[in-house]
């Protein structure tokens, strides 16, 4: 690798790989509490938080990249009532580029485990209920293990979809070498930069070989999970 890349691209190939993981870790539990909620629950306002939780599927990502500006800036409500609490600083820092891929990635798990919520056969539930099973242990022993093949596909999907996030990236965090400047923002870089065609073309190869492995991975472990649950 050293020698097909040069250390820029191999730093911002890590990065990507780093920031994408944690957006992931971040997000994935409370993606399945929301998905429980949307498929299991009913209460006033439903409706608007399913399309509120989805909103970032149509939104332009500069305006999702702007809204956190605003929400978690050095100036922003939230950002400054981190900083001035805890000395967290997410604007322009590696932490900020998680959340903005955390934030555009978050409906395509909630989709991927609400569909396998959905497919959930509750009368396994209810004769668990009937056996004395408490809520807890249906959740853990039944229900979270028949929608695991959605919660690893939709994992997947998100990490894969972090790697290639730039609008609400480059808006929120900058382009920073090192800190921020993931793969897609190399990318965006090489091909603003003069004799930089070779380099764009090798990282476009690898953005397309990241996202086309992820989707691949995603269906093959959840291939195997429902071969392993006997589905």
């Amino acid at each position: 690798m050293h020698e097909f890349l040069s250390p820029a691209e191999i730093e911002a190939l890590w990065l990507s790989l780093e920031v994408a993981a944690r957006s992931v870790l971040w997000s994935l539990p409370l993606a399945i509490i929301v998905a429980w909620l949307l498929t299991r629950t009913s209460f006033p306002g439903r409706t608007l938080f399913d399309a509120f939780v989805h909103l970032p599927l149509v939104l332009p990502p500069v305006a999702v990249g702007y809204v956190l500006l605003l929400l978690f800036g050095m100036r922003g409500p939230l950002g400054s009532w981190l900083y001035e609490t805890f000395g967290v600083q997410l604007a322009f820092s590696t932490a900020g580029a998680a959340l903005a891929t955390a934030v555009m990635t978050f409906p395509l798990m909630v989709r991927a485990i609400r569909i396998a919520l959905e497919n959930v056969d509750r009368g396994l539930e209810a004769a668990a209920r009937t056996l004395g099973a408490r809520p807890v242990d249906r959740f853990a022993t039944i229900t979270l293990p028949l929608m695991f093949p959605g919660i690893l596909a939709g994992a997947i999907t998100a990490f894969s979809a972090a790697l290639g996030e730039f609008g609400a990236v480059i808006t929120f965090v900058s382009n920073i070498p090192g800190e921020t400047r993931t793969l897609p923002l190399a990318l965006y870089t090489a091909i603003q930069s003069p004799g930089g065609d070779a380099t764009a073309l090798r990282l476009a190869l690898i953005s397309f070989a990241l996202g086309l492995g992820g989707l691949l991975l995603a269906e093959l472990f959840a291939r195997v999970v429902r071969r392993w649950l006997g589905r």
